[in-house]
């Protein structure tokens, strides 16, 4: 079924931002963006999911090798004992080291799953040769597995995950969206996109929260959180 996603504002990169903007969805791909008027119009039997905020591409997260191998994802049944944010340095190696495949196994697909819930549509590899149960968990989520952008395209190397505080947030890493985004949209590219609760671009980097209420990978909705 063809859906039009639609927000009070859309960032496509590569284009002006279009205010009132949709994503014309078909299958996997993107069948048209632009004013929501003009989107609408030219797919009248469309879907229609509206989102707050604005609408980006999906999202590249630049660490998330380290968030998947040098974190662990606490199960929710773990949360009395172990909280919920990722677990790293000293408390990671201790799990580490009496952690058996099927738990180092479950710590990986609940950090996918929750990068899927911060915008997030590509990660940067590459993962390790040597390490196929990682590789086989990334292709299963359907998150799209890319070169780290060179160093020239960033405003320098990702900066580390800091102690106690694991961020999930490709914009920790990425900076703005420009350099966040995994690209611009285009008519007839695979359709990941993004939707924040927010009023505008700038409200993106801001130090409180921007929260996510949808990711749309490859035309699927994999997290929606209204």
């Amino acid at each position: 079924m063809l859906t039009i996603h639609a927000a009070p504002l859309l960032l496509p990169l590569g284009a002006a931002a279009v205010v009132d903007g949709a994503v014309a969805v078909d299958g996997d791909r993107i069948a048209a963006f632009g004013p929501y008027a003009e989107v609408a119009a030219a797919h009248p039997a469309a879907r229609v999911r509206r989102w707050p905020g604005l609408l980006t591409p999906g999202l590249r997260q630049d660490r998330a090798a380290e968030l998947l191998t040098r974190c662990y994802h606490p199960d929710p049944r773990e949360a009395d004992e172990l909280g919920e944010l990722p677990l790293r340095g000293e408390e990671f190696e201790r799990l580490a080291a009496t952690m058996d495949t099927a738990r180092r196994a479950g710590s990986v697909r609940r950090g996918l799953q929750r990068m899927l819930r911060h915008g997030t549509t590509h990660v940067a590899g590459p993962f390790g040769a040597d390490d196929p149960a990682l590789r086989t968990a990334v292709a299963r989520s359907g998150l799209v597995q890319v070169p780290a952008p060179p160093v020239s395209e960033r405003s320098g190397e990702p900066p580390p995950v800091r102690d106690g505080l694991p961020d999930l947030d490709p914009f920790e890493a990425g900076g703005d969206l420009a350099r966040t985004a995994h690209g611009p949209l285009r008519v007839g590219g695979r359709a990941d996109l993004a939707a924040f609760d927010v009023a505008d671009e700038a409200a993106l980097y801001g130090g409180g929260p921007r929260p996510c209420v949808a990711t749309v990978l490859a035309g699927r909705l994999v997290h929606r959180a209204r």
